[in-house]
């Protein structure tokens, strides 16, 4: 099965996460079309037969060329198997109430376009205290403070559940076979 796995990234943890996707797709034999979704790029190398799609919420929504890519697509994501992995920090919350935030953020985005994924998943993503500029990065410590996350602002600190990402793919690819 040829499967797109489309991305929008904004840190590098969401391209990461789709690198691992894409990874999982090819050890179960199948072929995976990576794509940055944002980069305006085609994915009609190979008809997809399939397609999970990778995104971070930043202030409560995605980034707007991967809406954008969803809207125009939405058609063709439901007429094949699809799949939708969510990146946030909020699903790593220890408040349960930032959590079900988290679990919501699709909502908005799958009513506006459209799509109806038959899976989502909902990755933690990274702080990435490395990257940041100095302004910013004090912003990230103060709610990690809040948080009770890392605050160590001399290296990043990454979140993502690797096991439960690999197990998300393998339901799909199971979901989409049969």
């Amino acid at each position: 099965m040829i499967i797109l796995v489309g991305y929008a990234t904004v840190e590098g943890q969401t391209r990461k996460i789709a690198e691992a996707v894409a990874a999982a797709i090819e050890k179960a034999g199948h072929r995976a079309l990576l794509l940055d979704v944002t980069s305006g790029g085609e994915y009609a190398v190979a008809h997809p037969e399939a397609a999970i799609l990778c995104a971070p919420v930043h202030a409560a929504r995605y980034p707007a060329a991967f809406a954008a890519f969803v809207g125009q697509e939405a058609s063709w994501l439901n007429s094949v198997p699809s799949a939708f992995v969510s990146v946030s920090l909020l699903i790593r919350s220890e408040f349960e109430e930032e959590q079900e935030e988290a679990r919501q953020f699709p909502d908005a985005l799958l009513a506006e376009s459209g799509w109806r994924p038959g899976l989502v998943h909902h990755a933690a993503g990274a702080l990435r205290y490395t990257e940041y500029d100095f302004f910013k990065r004090w912003i990230i410590r103060r709610m990690a403070e809040y948080e009770n996350a890392p605050t160590d602002v001399s290296r990043d600190h990454e979140f993502t559940d690797w096991q439960a990402l690999s197990a998300f793919v393998q339901a799909f690819l199971s979901e989409a076979k049969a």
